[in-house]
């Protein structure tokens, strides 16, 4: 069945995960999807061997595309890379600083000559300002941005552990393209979509950045604890199993002191009067709480804390969210089999995306050429 993005047509020159990311998820919205990789391969297909002798990062991000080889430093591939944008309704590169503009694909002079396209540009840091050709991947941003010194716990700092700086900008990539393609529903003409995965993580940034500038001081590293909520952290139960619970609003903290603590009688003490001052005295706080969640069985927590409306969810293991009851489940076609991934979080009219398969190396180069081929006047001059 057709998707939403069905007759569009991406051409993206891609590689590592945050362009790959963006256009995987046009993919799985109905849009025909080319990669153009170089000889050899995106180097994301070698980050390890894990999903069933392939790159893990490379069969999630890259389903339902196409793979063409190009050498587009080659005469005659740069010409079908030219050939294939001009068909093209989004053209998207992440290329090191500079390289697609030398390389003769910059995006200005694209849409000049075809005012249709709409390209879309991910780099680290943006084209403009000091950092412009410093080369970036996520762990660097995540430094570079801060996000590391307010992650990890009091003893130092830590890496989210998934690559969020490059989801990030992945994500505000898909954003824009869609935005753009509505845009030329309206106006006839192709827009640029630039996104950094600095300013993409900037953003996230916001809040910290905002506690910093007002109060003068970072917000702190807390662990699993959350820097500016209190109670809103993980207590250990008597088995020894971890669980987080989140107090939102004074009602709620009233209801917790009722009906979780049983200790109504906090609820009026001055020391935790409101959500700040909670967050100060939060050792005391947590004080107060610790033995009461220490005490009790697991089955008898959870209790208290549905009956008392209180958010919470286990620290769980990554084999156990493998386990998870709510965990959806989609077959993925690879070109070593079928592999178990996690669904779309994307439903449509109650339904899940389906996801395409993913290419072998250059599995579409041959038909991708007769496809673009050049007409016999280009071929003789």
């Amino acid at each position: 069945m057709p998707g939403p993005l069905d007759g569009v047509l991406v051409v993206s020159l891609d590689q590592a995960v945050a362009a790959p990311f963006a256009v995987s998820r046009l993919a799985d919205a109905g849009a025909r999807v080319i990669k153009v990789e170089r000889p050899g391969g995106d180097f994301a297909r070698e980050y390890d061997t894990v999903a069933a002798g392939q790159s893990a990062y490379f069969v999630w991000l890259n389903r339902g595309k196409e793979s063409v080889v190009l050498d587009i430093k080659d005469p005659k591939d740069k010409a079908l890379l030219h050939r294939m944008i001009a068909r093209a309704d989004v053209f998207l590169q992440n290329l090191s600083p500079g390289a697609a503009e030398r390389a003769g694909f910059g995006a200005a002079a694209l849409r000049q000559r075809h005012p249709r396209l709409i390209t879309c540009d991910i780099t680290g840091y943006g084209d403009d300002g000091p950092y412009r050709n410093m080369k970036a991947y996520d762990l660097l941003v995540q430094a570079e941005t801060g996000l590391a010194s307010i992650t990890g716990n009091p003893d130092g700092p830590g890496r989210v552990g998934v690559s969020v700086c490059d989801i990030a900008a992945g994500l505000y990539a898909l954003s824009g393209i869609l935005e753009a393609l509505y845009e030329r529903e309206r106006t006839g003409r192709g827009k640029g979509v630039e996104v950094s995965l600095f300013d993409a993580m900037a953003d996230w940034m916001t809040v910290p950045l905002i506690y910093q500038e007002q109060t003068g001081a970072p917000p702190p590293r807390a662990g699993l604890n959350h820097p500016s909520i209190a109670p809103y952290g993980a207590y250990t139960l008597a088995d020894g199993r971890q669980i987080v619970i989140s107090i939102q609003s004074q009602r709620e903290w009233r209801w917790f002191c009722e009906t979780v603590l049983e200790r109504p009688e906090l609820a009026d003490t001055d020391v935790y009067a409101d959500n700040e001052a909670r967050v100060r005295n939060r050792t005391a706080l947590d004080r107060e709480i610790a033995p009461v969640f220490a005490a009790l069985p697991q089955a008898e927590l959870v209790d208290r804390l549905q009956r008392g409306r209180i958010a919470y969810g286990f620290v769980n293991s990554v084999a156990d969210l493998a386990q998870h009851e709510q965990l959806r489940r989609a077959t993925q076609e690879t070109p070593a089999g079928p592999l178990a991934l996690v669904a779309s979080p994307i439903r449509i009219g109650g339904k899940d995306s389906v996801f395409g398969r993913v290419p072998a190396l250059g599995e579409h180069t041959e038909a991708i050429r007769r496809e673009f081929a050049a007409a016999p006047a280009e071929k003789t001059g």
